[in-house]
Order: C-alpha cells, then sequence, then structure tokens
C-alpha cells in the first residue's frame, strides 16, 4: 500500500507548511482575493501574490508526492487529503476559539452580516447593518466595533466604512452567548 515512506512524509511536511503559510486566523488574507487556489490567494487588488504562488506550487508538489508515495489508492488518498485540507482549518479555528481563544480572539463572525443604505438627501445617507457575533469563551468580552468596506464595492463608492462616522461602537458579548446587532448610523 504505501510505495516510499519518505515520499509521504515530505509530502505531509509541505502540506503542514501549505497550512501555516495562509491560515484565516486571526486576518484572513482571502477576502481581498480575487484569485485562488486551494485557500492560497494568488491575486488581489495590488497584483499578484508571489506567497500565495509559491504556497499552490508547494501544494501541488506535496500531492504528487503523494501519489508516488502510495502503491495502490493513488487517487481517493489524494482526494481525501484534498478534502481534509479544505475542511480542516475551520474545524482547528473552531476549536481553539472554544478551548483556548481569550478576549477578542474568542468572538467568531459567520459573514453572513449585512448593511443596506438608502438616500436621504443630496449629501445624506441612511444605513442599517445586521450582524451576529458569537463569544466562544468562558468569560465575557467587551470590544469596539469597526466597519470596513467590502473589497467588491459598487461603482468603486465605500458604503461600508461611513458607519464608522458615528461610531466606533463598544459592544459586549456574555460568556458562550451568540448576540445579533441592528446599527443604524447617518452619513
Amino acid at each position: 500500500m504505501i510505495r516510499s515512506k519518505l515520499a509521504l512524509i515530505i509530502s505531509f511536511v509541505i502540506l503542514a507548511i501549505c497550512m501555516s503559510l495562509y491560515f484565516p486566523f486571526p486576518n484572513n488574507a482571502m477576502l481581498g482575493a480575487h484569485f485562488t487556489f486551494m485557500s492560497f490567494p494568488l491575486s488581489n487588488h495590488d497584483g499578484y501574490i508571489f506567497l500565495g504562488i509559491i504556497g499552490s506550487v508547494l501544494f501541488v508538489i506535496a500531492m504528487i508526492l503523494l501519489g508516488i508515495g502510495m502503491k495502490k489508492y493513488h487517487w481517493r488518498t489524494i482526494i481525501i487529503v484534498v478534502l481534509v485540507y479544505s475542511f480542516l482549518p475551520n474545524i482547528l479555528i473552531t476549536i481553539y476559539q472554544e478551548t483556548l481563544a481569550s478576549g477578542i480572539a474568542a468572538i467568531s463572525y459567520d459573514n453572513n452580516g449585512e448593511c443596506s443604505f438608502e438616500s436621504v438627501g443630496q449629501d445624506l445617507l441612511d444605513g442599517e447593518c445586521h450582524l451576529v457575533l458569537h463569544n466562544r469563551s468562558n468569560e465575557d468580552v467587551s470590544f469596539e466595533l469597526e466597519f470596513i468596506d467590502s473589497p467588491y464595492m459598487e461603482d468603486g463608492v465605500r458604503m461600508e466604512s461611513l458607519m464608522n462616522l458615528a461610531g466606533p461602537y463598544p459592544m459586549t458579548i456574555e460568556a458562550n452567548q451568540k448576540k445579533a446587532y441592528s446599527i443604524k448610523g447617518t452619513a
């Protein structure tokens, strides 16, 4: 079943390096990415990302070494490793947040927030944002919320950051609680 232990070991070491290059916590580099490959941002609004390209090449090399290292079940093993590689970072983040994280690192956001804006005058907008935050620690967490603009701005106009004119918004989430927020602002 195993043809080369050395190829398998090197493959798993390279996969660990690849996962550590762009682990999506605490700052997710994927948010502004235009083109990605297996959790590696290859380009963003600034151009090509050299480290993402290197990570992608390393990932392909690791998959080739995995195939070389297996005598039987090449494709099954590669498919399973790709699936595990895809889901493992999010599982590890959740495990970290529920066990070791404290303070703001224990707050998770499910990316289901949305902001809507409507014009109430020539130079005046009313904005309303809805989001759900989850404190996964065993302690209350207090922080200030600020908005950043989406990388996919409509007509190149910044919208979400206009909510910061009335902010930052102080918030406290109790231990192990999920809380929905509705924030209104005028800019």
